[in-house]
């Protein structure tokens, strides 16, 4: 039941009752006969009520604000005092029409006009009988109709059925008035004093918490027995909403204890916050509803991320739990589902951009220009998986940076270095505190785009630790056939990765996953020559560092012969991050003589350089002399490119033992006992007495003795320099060589080769001695890579000591 006020009829307000107003006496049978036999006027005012009804004897206080209401209330006021009062169908209309209002509505007398402080008026009215509209006959300045008289079907007097319902009524009435704190007490001394049967249907219709559709329905029942069992059930209602309501308060009840201040507090703050103009919760959510109209995901992902809305809703904000469920529902927002950027399929564009990039890089470049071709030509096409493998400071990681520029991509790039937790590619599931998505839902996130080109980089770094397997949670991001509902753990959903162009970089492919490598294509980056690191520096080393220094090219020269001493002397490396140091050496001296006003070469020249880098420090490169008998050049691979190794043999009295120093591997150390186990056995075709063996040590040495060796291609040096050391013979001038030997005498293949090339051209080699199957890696080098050198193809060790080997015994030959 509703508490007394007053209602607005025109601007849905609410005011309190003025405490001089006079009371009201409650109607009594006596006054209830009275009205009936009154007789309503042919033509009433219609005054139209927006959110209340008004029933036969009840008194209930309007408040008119509408120009039309004002003037009928002063016109009746002064007449007879009896208009007619309707409710509306729509409270939201304005100025009602006759199509706008109910037909049936009660007759009312006004019993008192007050002039309120906001200058409202406020008028008591009093119901008297129900009537029914006929014809509208004026709206100006109001709205007047013809009316009759709307009968109504009462019970017979002492009625034992319709006196129980009345009855039943009132109790219940009392009851609900007694357990709501909403409801004055004074309502039950009302309740208690009414004596008509009719009457106490009206107020209470009138009084209850109802619709002014329902309280309309009530209104219109012309049977008085069937009005009362209506209201009878709708207080049935009203009271078991509030016993749930008391029932459901009683279990929860208990002390506020510290928690429940906080909250209390927090939800003031919260109301404070929105008063200021803050956003509220509510707000929040339904902002979230917008945002996801405008996501283009399938079905399943839609009614997912309902799913999760709902369940926000329902959470305590203060809860933490709840700050999990609004990240999660965020990353759902912010992935860039269904997103993609346009494709641009100019490869002469492409091609001039990889051109401008990268200097070299052939074979890679060849490969993009090849994925663009049949993606331009198919429109469709699943994303390949390449892998850069190459020594460092090549560019295998700006490659991407170009490739997305050539594509028209965004670029993402996420370094796997170190990286040991499966969680950091699978993501954590969000029941845990703190929990994220991977980084590779993350990257795309931030990418914006669900076809960006994704650079992996450092895929050989994964370590795997006790919380999993990260190269293992690789497999599926590489997989083309799996990655295109890749499940993130945090995600809780499939994700579409087959539209991401990966590019992974290794230095080492021996240390990544078999199972993962075999998913990517391995193209190999080897090292510059260094007629292409001269170009690479003369086209973006220098100029990216002088514009990085604050310089131009007015303030610093360095030209063909000086880049080519500062690779030579300076530099050691297959890549250019090593050359880009020094070359930023040089600028930063320009840069100091510059701002302390000190004069300088503009134009450096060798000495220049020697004056500012120090003299050259990779003299060591260089080929060594041949006059000592036992050393011997090999060429060798690291991870940072192709190497020299020089193996070095030397004899001393003793019983024939082998020792082996160099900190060397087990494959390196099998390769020299190889090595000696074959002369033993071809002593006589070598031209070495048998019992020398017996008589002599042998000790086999690798200088760079802190530097780790290992690997079969030393093979043939060490044979070499053994039967060097044996025979006293010199080693031919400028010769290096790499291959693996068996106890035949076969020499077999090695990898490497374009790698240990370029070693060899730095270190001034004539001459190399390969496998006859290595031939064809040879054959894949650029010619121009290859001039200045003399290659010799061996399948036998006879064949490697006739081309190493002079018949020139080297000086202070030792007598054997």
């Amino acid at each position: 039941m509703a508490k007394s006020k007053f209602l607005n009829i025109d601007s849905l307000s609410f005011q309190g009752i003025d405490e001089e107003a006079e009371l009201i006496p409650l109607m009594t049978p006596e006054d209830e006969e009275e009205i009936n036999k009154e007789k309503l006027p042919k033509e009433l005012p219609i005054l139209p009520l927006r959110n209340t009804v008004l029933f036969p004897g009840v008194v209930i206080p309007i408040t008119a604000g509408r120009d039309k209401s004002i003037r009928l209330i002063k016109d009746a006021n002064n007449g007879d005092k009896v208009i007619g009062v309707v409710s509306q169908k729509d409270e939201e209309v304005e100025n009602p029409e006759v199509e706008d209002i109910n037909t049936l509505g009660t007759v009312a007398r006004i019993l008192r006009v007050l002039q309120m402080p906001d200058g409202n008026t406020t008028v008591i009215i009093q119901g008297k009988k129900r009537f029914e509209i006929d014809q509208v006959v004026s709206t100006e300045p109001y709205m007047r109709a013809s009316i009759k008289e709307v009968e109504e079907v009462r019970p017979e007097r002492n009625n034992a059925e319709f006196t129980a319902i009345i009855e039943s009524i009132k109790e219940l009435s009392l009851q609900i008035i007694k357990n709501s704190p909403n409801i004055p007490s004074e309502a039950s001394f009302a309740i208690k004093n009414i004596e008509s049967g009719s009457f106490l249907i009206n107020f209470v219709s009138s009084n209850m918490n109802l619709s002014v559709e329902e309280k309309q329905e009530l209104l219109e029942m012309n049977n008085l027995r069937e009005r009362a069992l209506a209201t009878l059930k709708y207080l049935n209602v009203e009271f078991q909403k509030l016993e749930l309501k008391i029932d459901i308060q009683s279990k929860v009840r208990h002390d506020m204890d510290q928690q429940q201040r906080e909250y209390f507090l927090h939800q003031q703050m919260k109301t404070i916050q929105e008063e200021l103009g803050g956003v509220s919760y509510e707000e929040e959510i339904e902002e979230m509803r917008e945002k996801a109209s405008g996501k283009k995901w399938d079905m399943k992902v839609k009614e997912h991320f309902d799913r999760e809305l709902a369940k926000l809703q329902r959470m305590n904000p203060q809860v933490a739990e709840y700050s999990i469920q609004r990240n999660y529902l965020d990353l759902l927002l912010e992935l860039p589902w269904g997103m993609y950027s346009k494709d641009k399929f100019d490869l002469k564009r492409a091609q001039r951009i990889l051109d401008r990039d990268q200097y070299g890089l052939d074979e890679v470049k060849r490969r993009i220009i090849e994925y663009l071709a049949v993606l331009k030509l198919r429109n469709d096409m699943k994303s390949p998986i390449l892998c850069l493998y190459g020594p460092p400071g090549v560019g295998k990681t700006s490659l991407g940076k170009s490739i997305a520029e050539a594509l028209g991509r965004e670029y993402v790039r996420i370094s796997l270095g170190g990286l040991r937790d499966e969680a950091e590619i699978r993501g954590h599931r969000k029941t845990y505190i703190g929990a994220m998505p991977g980084r590779i839902i993350q990257s795309l996130k931030k990418a914006g785009t669900s076809n960006p080109v994704f650079v992996l980089d450092e895929i050989d770094k994964l370590t795997t630790s006790h919380t999993g397997d990260p190269s293992s949670a690789m497999l599926e991001v590489l997989d083309p056939e799996q990655n295109t509902s890749f499940y993130d753990n945090f995600l809780e959903l499939g994700y579409d990765l087959s539209k991401v162009m990966f590019i992974a970089t290794a230095n080492n492919l021996g240390n990544i996953q078999p199972a993962l490598r075999d998913r990517m294509e391995v193209i190999n980056v080897t090292g510059y020559t260094i007629e292409e690191k001269v170009e690479i520096a003369k086209r973006h080393l220098l100029p990216k560092q002088l514009k990085e220094h604050g310089l131009t090219a007015e303030n610093l020269k360095i030209g063909k012969k000086g880049l080519e001493k500062i690779v030579e002397g300076y530099t050691r490396e297959s890549g250019v991050r090593g050359l880009e140091k020094q070359i930023a050496k040089m600028v930063r001296f320009a840069a100091k003589s510059i701002a302390m006003e000190e004069e300088y070469s503009v134009k450096a020249s060798p000495e220049d350089i020697e004056k500012i880098l120090g003299p050259a420090r990779m003299e060591r490169d260089k080929y060594e002399n041949n006059e000592v008998a036992g050393v011997v050049t090999g060429l060798a691979w690291t991870s940072v490119g192709g190497d020299i190794l020089f193996i070095e043999s030397i004899l001393s009295a003793g019983k024939g033992n082998l020792t082996i120093t160099g900190n060397l591997g087990k494959v390196m150390k099998e390769s020299a006992t190889i090595a000696m186990e074959y002369i033993k056995a071809n002593a006589e075709e070598l031209g070495i007495a048998p019992d020398i063996f017996g008589k002599y040590n042998v000790h086999i040495h690798v200088p760079e003795g802190a530097t780790p060796k290992d690997g079969p291609s030393a093979g043939i040096t060490m044979l070499t320099s053994l039967v060097s050391l044996f025979t006293q013979r010199k080693v031919k001038k400028s010769i290096a060589m790499t291959g693996e030997i068996t106890l035949r005498g076969k020499v077999l293949p090695v990898g490497g080769i374009k790698e240990k090339i370029l070693a060899a051209k730095r270190a001034r080699i004539k001459e190399i001695l390969l496998c006859e199957e290595n031939r064809r890696d040879i054959e894949e080098i650029k010619p121009e890579y290859l001039k200045g050198l003399t290659f010799h193809y061996v399948s036998d060790m006879s064949e490697v000591l006739k081309l190493a080997l002079t018949h020139e015994k080297v000086k202070n030959a030792k007598t054997l």
